[in-house]
């Protein structure tokens, strides 16, 4: 450290005080722990009420950061009430915490009925209320304990990187036991209640811990009069600016990770949890390694952490060159780029108790000015997600945002490094390294990530070495078109452009086969649009007088409207596209009424997919439902879907890898059918041409479908009609889809299912 920055020395420490400190640190893990289950489960419930669009989840995060941000303002303010013995106070924020956890659920879902709907502001309102109680006790945890390690140590910057090394730590192990453990096995609920369990083990520990040392705090206060308690080294203003930037950027660089790594893992729900189970550990080796820092003797500090924030984003700078060049490796990519997202963090992650170490006086208002520091740090984490997520992801893709990310950590270093004691040499060598860093982002970058969508898609597949003909990158996610027609949605196939019925490429004979279950199917709802196929099959049924369409991701339409098979759907008539979350549609057009209701969605092991296959939306859709209205859904053959359609309605079938179920006995009108495609036309075209013998005999080959329904004992997965009836059977031991184990979406991609 510099001279005249020498750490002041505690009086008469004992044992006791060390044990009791050893034990502040194992509570405070703990209490990260639930804390981090809360967030995972409460932000799903969220997006369950008012969608997964990505104005939802911006809501939702911001709500959460605020929340902790507001909490940490008052914990400061609590910790510096003489009266107030601040272990006790971490007791009743953990039992109110874990109170409030109990019901959370059930009282999300009736406030969050309410307020469906509702404008933006009104719905971010709501929201941030509903999150308030439990996060606000949440965010004043840190200032708090801060406050009571600063009287034992007197170093504000080791009381802050330590205990945000342990909770953080916490954080970043349960989002891997809620991955591996919790949520593939608990489901919601249970693991709320489990959160809730480790909240009063935890409020139990702290009053232990009180009462034991109650008589050692008084007397291990700081000799702050004899040992010269440490000036700050940094001006506020500094440190408020690099707190707010920090937190900014830091966020940005883990959406902007989710984001990458959620399109290279085809959506799959364990790229979220991983990302940022992965982040946070980063973070909090980061902590760590800071503490190490401040204890050390000597003036390497500011030098240090400088030079960590560099690396940072040389790091952030490096990450998708890595990817685009190594997808070749298949599955090992995945942890080549966890390993980098935890190199970043961990470089990162120094920055925060750095501030408050060089920023923050050792005394009795430490907590205080920590917690404005950390409300800072929380404002620009909330800011970040909202200009990232919300207006950046949907000008630029995921190079340019590199490109940004990399030069606004870098000129952040160039600020650190001015603001702190370091000779003026070091300073011009800081910025230095921190205008070539930039120069190097806007140069290299673009030309050595060229064809990394196509490698993150394809990995060591064939097809990587061919540029996607179309993308589409918005705040809704990425979309790619190859040179077949093949539309991929984050990641993951997501049909053809193609409505030829003679050459099947992509299954659209389910789409031509409504009339067969449904005589006049004259008003239909489509939940999700992707590539229009569907959609152009289903607007072309002679039967068929309106279609509404419900899709999330507006970056569609830019691709159809580039489609000649598909164009005219965006003209025609009866069609009447709305971009919205489907089941938040559904909850607030409760009065809309259809003859059948499709969708065509995404797999079934998806992220959030499970929200359109679950036995609760079902119910939703039943009420939607006309008197012999139909629901003809896609399974991606998950036997676990397939069976919870056969549960949630009393009359179905599947037909290929789709359900089709119903309040009334289903009809299979051949003979409609045959009509109907005998006079089916699309931009003015037969569907089938049958003046040609291939065009008859695949008119005959459709037909012969209806033997599937008259061989019963020879029906099972390998037909393409099963009666529910034998579906049940075949699935007697799978589980039910839904909203609490949320489907199979934690379990397929650990091989359970």
């Amino acid at each position: 450290m510099n001279a005249g920055l020498s750490l002041p020395q505690p009086v008469d420490r004992d044992d006791s005080s060390l044990q009791g400190t050893r034990i502040l640190y194992v509570l405070f893990f703990f209490s990260g722990f639930p804390a981090l289950i809360y967030q995972l489960v409460w932000q799903r419930a969220l997006f369950r009420i008012f969608g997964v669009n990505i104005e939802s989840v911006t809501i939702v995060v911001t709500a959460f950061m605020l929340g902790l941000g507001i909490g940490s303002l008052a914990g400061g303010w609590l910790s510096k009430r003489r009266g107030i013995p601040l272990l006790p106070l971490l007791a009743v924020i953990e039992l109110l915490t874990g109170i409030f956890g109990t019901v959370s659920l059930d009282i999300f879902d009736k406030v969050g009925s309410l307020a469906l709907g509702m404008p933006l502001p009104v719905t971010a309102f709501v929201t941030l209320a509903l999150v308030a109680v439990p996060t606000l006790l949440m965010g004043a945890t840190l200032p708090i304990l801060v406050g009571h390690l600063v009287n034992r140590s007197g170093n504000v910057g080791s009381s802050v990187g330590q205990l945000y090394f342990v909770n953080t730590l916490g954080a970043g192990t349960a989002c891997f036991v809620a991955t591996a453990l919790l949520f593939p096995f608990l489901g919601m609920q249970k693991s709320v209640f489990l959160a809730v369990a480790l909240n009063s083990a935890v409020a139990l520990g702290a009053l232990g811990t009180h009462w034991r040392t109650a008589g050692v705090v008084r007397t291990h206060i700081v000799r702050t009069a004899e040992s010269g308690v440490r000036t700050p080294t940094l001006n506020f203003g500094p440190v408020a600016a690099l707190a707010f930037g920090g937190g900014f950027i830091s966020l940005s660089y883990e959406i902007f990770f989710v984001r990458t790594l959620s399109y290279s893992q085809g959506g799959a729900a364990l790229a979220f949890s991983m990302t940022l189970g992965v982040f946070l550990l980063g973070l909090a080796s980061g902590s760590r390694q800071a503490v190490d820092w401040f204890r050390a003797a000597g003036d390497q500090g500011p030098k240090r952490i400088t030079v960590s924030v560099i690396k940072a984003n040389v790091v952030g700078m490096l990450f998708l060159p890595v990817l685009a060049h190594l997808a070749w490796l298949g599955p090992l990519i995945l942890p080549i780029a966890l390993i980098m997202v935890h190199l970043l963090a961990r470089y990162w992650g120094a920055l925060l108790p750095s501030l408050t170490h060089f920023g923050v006086a050792a005394d009795g208002r430490a907590g205080t000015r920590t917690a404005l520091v950390y409300f800072l740090n929380i404002v620009g984490s909330a800011t970040g997600g909202i200009v990232t997520g919300f207006v950046l992801m949907d000008h630029l893709g995921l190079v340019s945002i590199a490109i940004l990310l990399t030069v606004a950590g870098l000129i952040c270093a160039a600020l650190l490094s001015a603001s702190l004691p370091l000779s003026s040499r070091t300073k011009w060598r800081h910025a230095g390294w921190a205008a070539a860093g930039s120069v190097l982002a806007f140069t290299l970058l673009p030309p050595l990530t060229h064809g990394l969508l196509e490698n993150l898609l394809w990995k060591n597949m064939p097809h990587s070495d061919q540029p996607f003909a179309q993308v589409v990158e918005n705040r809704s996610g990425i979309i790619t078109v190859d040179d077949t027609g093949a539309v991929f949605g984050g990641g993951m196939y997501d049909g053809r452009f193609s409505v030829d019925l003679q050459n099947d490429t992509n299954g659209i004979i389910r789409a031509f086969a409504l009339s067969l279950f449904h005589r006049q199917p004259r008003d239909v709802l489509m939940i999700g649009l992707s590539s229009a196929s569907w959609a152009q099959v289903i607007a072309n049924d002679p039967q068929v007088s309106s279609l509404t369409i419900v899709e999330i991701n507006p970056g569609y339409i830019q691709l159809i409207a580039k489609s000649p098979a598909v164009a005219s759907v965006l003209t025609n008539p009866k069609v009447h596209i709305v971009t919205d979350d489907g089941r938040r549609w559904l909850r607030l057009n409760p009065d809309r009424k259809f003859d059948a209701i499709v969708a065509n969605t995404t797999w079934y092991f998806r992220a959030n997919s499970a929200n359109l296959l679950s036995s609760e939306y079902l119910a939703l859709v039943k009420g939607h439902l006309n008197p012999k209205g139909i629901y003809f859904y896609n399974t991606t053959d998950s036997e676990r879907v397939q069976r919870t359609a056969c549960l949630g309605f009393p009359y179905g079938a599947r037909f290929t890898n789709h359900m089709i179920v119903s309040l009334s006995p289903l009809e299979w009108d051949f003979d409609n059918w045959r009509n109907t495609l005998e006079s089916y036309k699309i931009d003015g075209r037969a569907v089938l041409d049958l003046n040609s013998a291939p065009g008859r005999q695949r008119l005959k080959d459709l037909m012969s479908l209806q033997s599937s329904l008259t061989v019963p004992a020879a029906s099972g997965p390998g037909q393409p009609i099963e009666s529910c009836s034998q579906i049940l059977k075949r699935t007697a031991d799978k589980q039910l889809v839904t909203d609490d184990n949320m489907g199979s979406e934690y379990r397929h991609n650990l091989g359970m299912e």
